[in-house]
């Protein structure tokens, strides 16, 4: 297992934080459901390179997305329809439609393996904006392990929110019982579970840099936090609004 290390800088950084940045690169780097490792990787990858395309930044100057010619940078091997919706989820992901996730579907991107892209670069460009913020170089990403994807699509599938759809907030039973409880079941959390394995890999990230799904009842203060709740909403509202998330 790839192992993160933030021991040589001036401050302490929780020991859970790198164990579940290095629990999740190990699974970036195995088959996924509709991914090989190789494809995850490089997927990963391409959310990098989205930050110095040049057409990324002339498209988001555009009144349209449409509105301008070009090619996205690409040093990989993923076809350029992959590397545009890795591209517009980093750079321009506002402004994405439920048509651009449909013409997808309908020329080769499946809203199963969408979701699972979706899943990667979120939850890899949380890791390296907390490297960034840091001000130290981004972990190097893990070598891919041989294999095939398991093709797994859950049942109690529903299109009730969302461009995609997700498993019925009722639904997480069985083997999907872990994605969130009976009594909780956000959106945001929901968003991403037509393919469960990737709500499992951001809800581990997410724990780490934010809270648990059972932290977030806690409203004062959490004993593994240096900030209070109010603090980190704070922070967290600030920061949802510069990015403009609708959420």
């Amino acid at each position: 297992m790839t192992a993160f290390d933030f021991s040589g800088l001036d401050f302490a950084v929780r020991r859970d934080i790198p164990e579940a940045y290095s629990a999740y690169w190990d699974t970036l780097s195995a088959p996924g459901n509709w991914w090989t490792g190789s494809q995850r990787v490089a997927i990963a990858d391409a959310s990098r390179e989205a930050l110095s395309c040049e057409f990324c930044v002339l498209r988001k100057q555009s009144l349209s997305p449409y509105g301008v010619d070009g090619t996205h940078k690409n040093s990989g091997p993923l076809p350029d329809r992959v590397v545009d919706a890795v591209h517009r989820i980093i750079t321009d992901q506002n402004r994405i439609t439920q048509t651009f996730v449909d013409d997808n579907a309908a020329n080769g991107l499946s809203k199963e393996a969408y979701v699972e892209l979706v899943g990667i670069v979120v939850t890899v460009f949380s890791i390296d904006e907390f490297h960034r913020a840091l001000g130290i170089p981004l972990q190097p990403l893990p070598e891919p392990k041989l294999g095939e994807p398991s093709f797994e699509r859950p049942g109690a599938l529903v299109d009730d929110m969302g461009f995609v759809p997700t498993i019925s907030a009722a639904g997480a039973s069985g083997k999907y019982a872990d994605l969130w409880s009976a009594d909780a079941a956000p959106n945001v959390v929901r968003a991403l579970s037509l393919v469960p394995d990737a709500v499992r890999g951001w809800k581990l990230i997410a724990g780490a840099q934010y809270l648990s799904l059972q932290g977030m009842q806690n409203f004062v203060q959490d004993d593994n936090r240096s900030i209070n709740r109010m603090q980190m909403e704070l922070i967290a509202g600030r920061v949802s609004s510069v990015n403009e998330c609708f959420y």
